[in-house]
């Protein structure tokens, strides 16, 4: 029997996201969730995880496109000096990853300063996983695990897409599709590098190609074609309204969609449905 985990990231990200990922939680349709720990609606987040116990939250560490927790004086070679925040995109941010500019030892300080954070608030992480899935290249899966480690986490997202899983995702824009087979190279690094930091992981990530096109066909065919293992559905659900309208993001009105297209769920009688909590057992 197949085992899947259902996790909804950005918790925290607005009010409206809150809301889509509690509600689903309640209706049976998500499982964990992973909170960012300097976002608009972090607190809110915050209180929602704490008065529900049955959800399983993990950190979603954030080194792109936010804001850090650190001070920016404090890790000047993650910060953009532009606007005193993180780099806006991949794309920005991976070149000077790269190239060695972005320093590990601050990689790991702002996300050690993340997962605490949380933690100080009453979280019970279960797991962690990054903004832009950052944490599939080396450079910075090493030093964010070191941060992990320290703060008793030992699970994390495997954020590799098999290739059957890919061709699922139909719908989804043939450039996104081929990223996502050709990022497929680093995997077995990431198995290595994370075998021997002492985590545990999935088989791998589901929904990765279909960001920004998950819909309920996509979800039916990735879940009929699941195979034996532990594996994760990554979604992005919310509320698209005023809110998220302040946001930048690609996800608006596919973050309604992914919401619908959850609740629509009906039958896991072939799959265990788990959280990261229950990921060694």
């Amino acid at each position: 029997m197949g085992r899947l985990i259902l996790n909804a990231d950005d918790f925290g990200l607005t009010s409206g996201v809150n809301r889509a990922i509690v509600e689903l939680h309640r209706a049976g349709r998500l499982t964990s969730a992973t909170l960012m720990a300097r976002a608009a609606a972090t607190d809110e987040a915050v209180e929602l995880a704490r008065s529900t116990p049955t959800l399983g939250v993990g950190c979603h560490v954030v080194l792109v496109d936010g804001e850090s927790a650190l001070e920016p004086n404090q890790i000047p070679s993650l910060i953009d000096p532009r606007t005193g925040g993180f780099y806006p995109t991949l794309g920005t941010f991976l070149p000077r990853l790269l190239s060695g500019r972005i320093r590990a030892a601050e990689i790991e300080a702002e996300a050690h300063a993340q997962i605490a954070s949380l933690q100080a608030n009453g979280i019970s992480l279960t797991h962690i996983d990054t903004h832009k899935h950052a944490h599939m290249f080396a450079a910075v899966l090493r030093p964010v695990l070191c941060a992990a480690r320290s703060c008793g986490i030992r699970a994390l997202r495997n954020p590799f897409e098999p290739a059957w899983a890919v061709r699922a995702a139909a719908s989804a824009p043939w450039i996104r599709r081929s990223e996502v087979r050709l990022l497929h190279w680093l995997e077995p690094a990431f198995r290595r590098i994370a075998a021997e930091a002492g985590f545990t992981t999935s088989n791998g990530a589901l929904g990765i190609a279909a960001t920004g096109t998950l819909d309920a066909d996509a979800i039916r065919k990735l879940v009929q074609k699941l195979p034996a293992g532990t594996w994760e559905l990554v979604s992005h659900p919310g509320y698209n309204d005023a809110d998220l309208a302040r946001v930048r993001t690609r996800l608006r009105a596919s973050r309604e969609n992914e919401r619908a297209a959850l609740a629509a769920l009906k039958n896991f009688s072939d799959l265990e449905i788990i959280s990261y909590a229950k990921l060694k057992s």
